[in-house]
């Protein structure tokens, strides 16, 4: 039996019939659910904040946390297909869910307290609490320790000021996982929504994840009480372990988008003639199909093995580098060559290969610049940080 074209390996055999299972409930979500209505929310740059009940009811969002906090206790395998089969719908809707879940639901879990988790975890595992997560600044970029957000001890509170910028789900968030200097080093806060000199601002004018929310914060005098401090970490370790989960998913999420752009090539390729012919009849471009089946190969088979790596609890910051850096540059490409493919067709929103191309330019650069994981992995090489 031929295989498809997104799967000429034959990897779904390696996965276990949970695994598969869960790739097969969200693939159904996202055709029925995401498809038909993506391609309007992402002009209209609305996100579709109504699918939040079924994504949560699916338990999308903080997937591999323990079920004891109303959580799926799916593995990390699991988790990666989840952010496949999304970002094969749209790079936004796998965003949510990976902030959600890597970002906010997991540095509670990781650094709070089990007062914190028994508060927080449960209500947003059930999308009743939207969160979203506050590290970058908008002169910091990729040097997360140039931070000038800092927070003050005032007797049993804390009073934080500064700001943060490119935050997804900015506006959406109930709660926001707020990152500051202080005198004992960079520690986290639960800072919720409506807590006085803490306001949200939309970033409009995006010509990317437009079905996102992206947003800057900012903290004038916000004053929390000590027990909205992440007590079980301090220092850059617990941001930056935040964002290796998030990026650990954000190396499955391409491998979806450029699924998405290649099957639509395929089909339009077949269907229109050309000097009497099919497109794909062409050499070349059953050169560049061909080339495409194969870099996503590539990026199925690095993936699940640092799945596996992670289910095994061996993963390293590193592994996490390289994928990331190998799959949003093969899906980035992969885009863009598949909106050649569609001629001028290819522009329009009412097929995928622009918007996913667009959608693509941010999670190239997001949590780590392809030039970041480039120099991590030299660093690895030579043992010399060129930072």
């Amino acid at each position: 039996m031929a295989l498809p074209a997104y799967d000429l390996f034959d990897v779904r055999s390696l996965l276990s019939e949970e695994e598969r299972a869960v790739q097969e409930a969200v693939a159904r979500f996202t055709d029925e659910r995401v498809l038909p209505v993506i391609g309007e929310c992402f002009d209209q740059a609305r996100f579709p904040k109504e699918l939040v009940p079924e994504i949560a009811s699916l338990g999308l969002l903080g997937s591999s946390l323990p079920e004891e906090y109303g959580c799926a206790g799916l593995n990390a395998v699991s988790y990666g297909l989840i952010c496949q089969e999304l970002e094969r719908g749209d790079s936004g809707l796998r965003s949510f869910v990976s902030v959600q879940s890597s970002l906010c639901m997991y540095p509670i879990y990781a650094y709070g307290s089990e007062e914190q988790r028994r508060q927080w975890l449960p209500r947003m595992a059930a999308g009743e609490v939207i969160g979203c997560f506050g590290l970058t600044e908008p002169h910091g970029g990729s040097d997360p320790a140039n931070m000038k957000t800092h927070a003050k001890k005032d007797g049993g509170d804390w009073v934080i000021n500064g700001s943060k910028m490119w935050i997804t789900n900015g506006n959406l968030a109930d709660i926001a996982i707020v990152w500051a200097q202080t005198d004992e080093g960079i520690q986290g806060f639960i800072v919720e929504k409506g807590t006085p000199g803490f306001t949200a601002q939309e970033i409009k004018h995006k010509m990317s994840l437009r079905a996102s929310v992206t947003s800057s914060l900012f903290f004038d005098n916000v004053r929390v009480p000590d027990s909205s401090r992440l007590p079980n970490v301090k220092g850059l370790k617990g941001p930056l372990g935040c964002l290796t989960q998030a990026r650990y998913g954000i190396t499955w999420g391409p491998v979806g988008a450029a699924i998405a752009c290649l099957d639509e090539a395929l089909n339009y390729s077949k269907e229109r003639i050309l000097f009497g012919r099919p497109v794909a009849a062409t050499q070349s471009a059953q050169i560049k199909l061909a080339d495409m089946a194969r870099r996503i190969t590539l990026a199925q088979l690095l993936v699940l093995q640092l799945g596996r790596l992670k289910d095994a609890g061996t993963m390293q910051p590193q592994q996490v580098s390289l994928a990331k850096w190998n799959n949003c540059r093969m899906a980035i490409d992969i885009a863009r060559e598949c909106r050649d493919l569609l001629g001028g067709a290819g522009i329009t929103t009412e097929h995928a290969a622009i918007r996913h191309a667009l959608n693509l330019e941010s999670v190239i650069t997001y949590e780590g610049t392809e030039t970041v994981h480039q120099l991590v992995i030299g660093r690895e090489l030579t043992g010399i940080n060129a930072f």
